[in-house]
């Protein structure tokens, strides 16, 4: 452990996301290569984004005293996820009629007592902090019940299959491997269904009308998205030679990336890369909110590479607990993971390690603090209305939703949180015969190689990525067929909500012509397209101080016992929910047990503060 920083900079510079020179660039692309997924994923994530509790009719709105707030748009009905086949769900409870007289049923724990915990939401991030509580809090949280309003659970997981050897995901794509994903597979029994991408498969971005590589190590030197300044710039940037860090200013990501590592790297790696996962716009995310493990490198040494050095002194100094020896070892390099079956694998084995714990069609109402602390949840649901006691709420919702259930008490954390932005976003996946590729996107075997591919803004193309998702993983697609799944719109081109689905499918076969396939290529087969009205969260400038201003407004109301969760909290990664659902949970537990300050809403680790947002790790 006596080794000398200078010498172990390197193994800083990987962990916290950067190196000097010209290796600081093959480090960025590393974590550009993982853009795919979303993971870091999507649009290449958008996978806790729970569409639960939004009303499908505008005449079915809750009881409230006084004038009800701007309520969010209904869901198309195109955009109702189905984590299994795009076959009908289970409807949604029906509404009662106005002015008739309902019994309500108190629906208690198994032991006939109020619950511990109940999550509200069953999306990835509901689901993983349930299963967290269950495998290792069961002694703080026995009684525990997660709710969905929606037929099933799985959130925006949407993994397709139509029985001709086509495989498919609507939502996210895949997730980044890291020893929290690894553990909920573990705690769920499907570790051994799990698939990895080829580490050394390459990553694209078009620019001036050429999908070029990401470097990837020894090509740092020669590959050509970057000039020989570009490079140079982004090297002198990382070790100090640039623009003051702004006092008191919060930067976007594009006010970061140019004054750290120049225009080049901006416009040419991280602007195409935010579109990738966010879906946003780099000049409104907060570095600070969306990539705040890079913001602090600066802030703890001065510069990317002086912050990564202290870094690494202090991880020497206070190392991290050993690992968990039940997980299997990391897969080697930088790579994305999902299951032989799909994504859909986790939630449905979460759903049956919880069965008696989960009730899905129940849609939340109101929530009422008691006056003993403990809180009511009113549900409509299909045997009627229901009332649930708990000690605990664990709202894993969207924020609009959240918004809503905490109107009442709550004005200011209704203002705050009703504001987050979710743009829309379309999967649009097609296949195409092998025959149909550009010649020089086949390797030396004829085969097709890769991730996947971004595009820049600038560059003229509307479509926000393409995934290669029959190179990606095994089994999913027939021989002598590509599978390419391919995300559009985003905060910059909303329009994608007033296009049909065949407009949607015709810009993005333009544009694949104009950068993957043969001018005479045939037309696509249309598999799937999934409209997201919200699709993702935008951690914007000022995200984390308004996430702040309603928990602080809730701790002053006396709801600590209400806690806030779900991808706008914890990050958009389908790897980040996860991660967050453990802390989650562990907080939810210190709550029970009075360990937590009865004043503080605490809060979980953001995703700000993880590897796995890191865009240079």
């Amino acid at each position: 452990m006596g080794s000398n920083p200078g010498m172990n900079a390197m193994a800083v510079l990987r962990g916290a996301g950067l190196r000097t020179g010209a290796n600081c660039l093959a480090v960025m692309s590393a974590r550009l290569q993982q853009w795919i997924a979303p993971t870091q994923n999507p649009p290449l994530s958008f996978e806790t984004a729970s569409l639960q509790t939004i009303p499908e009719e505008p005449a079915a709105k809750m009881p409230v005293s006084g004038p009800l707030p701007t309520r969010p748009a209904p869901i198309p009905r195109r955009a109702a996820g189905c984590i299994f086949t795009p076959a009908r769900i289970a409807p949604i409870a029906s509404r009662w009629p106005r002015g008739r007289c309902r019994a309500i049923h108190v629906v208690a724990a198994a032991d006939g007592g109020e619950y511990d915990v109940v999550v509200v939401g069953g999306g990835i991030s509901g689901l993983c902090t349930a299963q967290a509580l269950r495998s290792s809090h069961a002694d703080t949280a026995p009684r525990l019940l997660l709710t969905e309003a929606r037929g099933r659970v799985g959130g925006n997981i949407t993994t397709v299959e139509d029985g001709q050897g086509f495989l498919w995901e609507e939502g996210p794509n895949s997730f980044t491997p890291n020893d929290d994903m690894l553990r909920i597979s573990v705690d769920v029994g499907v570790q051994e269904d799990m698939v990895f991408g080829d580490s050394k498969a390459p990553r694209f971005v078009f620019w001036e009308n050429k999908l070029r590589p990401t470097p990837s190590g020894p090509d740092v030197l020669t590959f050509d998205l970057l000039s020989i300044w570009g490079k140079i710039r982004a090297g002198l940037g990382a070790i100090g030679l640039k623009p003051p860090m702004p006092e008191n200013v919060e930067e976007s990501v594009e006010e970061f990336i140019r004054r750290n590592l120049g225009d080049e790297v901006f416009e040419r790696l991280i602007e195409p890369f935010c579109s990738g996962v966010y879906a946003g716009d780099p000049s409104k995310l907060s570095m600070k909110a969306a990539f705040g493990k890079i913001h602090a490198l600066e802030e703890m040494g001065g510069s990317l590479v002086g912050g990564a050095i202290k870094l690494f002194q202090k991880r020497q100094a206070d190392p991290p607990p050993p690992r968990d020896p039940r997980l299997p070892p990391k897969p080697p390099g930088q790579t994305v993971g999902s299951y032989q079956r799909g994504l859909k694998t986790l939630p449905e084995a979460i759903a049956r390690n919880l069965s008696e714990d989960i009730r899905c069609n129940w849609k939340l109402a109101e929530i009422f603090k008691e006056t003993n602390g403990t809180f009511s949840l009113q549900y409509e649901t299909p045997e009627g209305e229901v009332k649930v006691k708990a000690r605990c709420v664990a709202l894993t919702v969207p924020s609009y939703i959240a918004a809503h259930l905490l109107r009442r008490e709550c004005a200011e954390a209704f203002d705050a949180l009703i504001g987050f932005d979710y743009p829309p976003v379309a999967a649009v996946t097609i296949a195409y015969p092998e025959s149909a590729l550009r010649d020089d996107r086949l390797d030396d075997d004829g085969n097709f190689p890769g991730f996947g591919q971004l595009h820049p803004r600038s560059q003229g193309v509307v479509t926000l990525g393409t995934i290669y998702s029959s190179s990606l993983f095994p089994n999913r697609a027939p021989d002598g067929t590509i599978l390419l799944l391919n995300y559009i719109g985003g905060a910059t081109n909303r329009g994608i909500l007033d296009q049909s689905e065949d407009e949607l499918v015709q810009q993005v076969d333009k544009d694949l012509r104009t950068m993957l396939l043969k001018p005479d290529a045939p037309q696509p087969k249309v598999l799937g397209v999934r409209v997201w009205p919200k699709a993702i969260p935008q951690f914007n400038l000022e995200h984390l101080e308004t996430l702040e201003a309603a928990r602080a407004d809730m701790d002053e109301a006396g709801w600590q016992g209400v806690r806030l969760g779900g991808n706008y909290v914890a990050g958009v990664a389908l790897g980040k929910c996860v991660e967050f659902a453990y802390a989650f949970a562990k907080e939810i537990s210190e709550y029970l047990s009075g360990d937590m300050a009865p004043t503080s809403q605490g809060g979980a680790t953001p995703a700000a503060e993880g590897e796995e947002e890191v865009v240079f790790s």
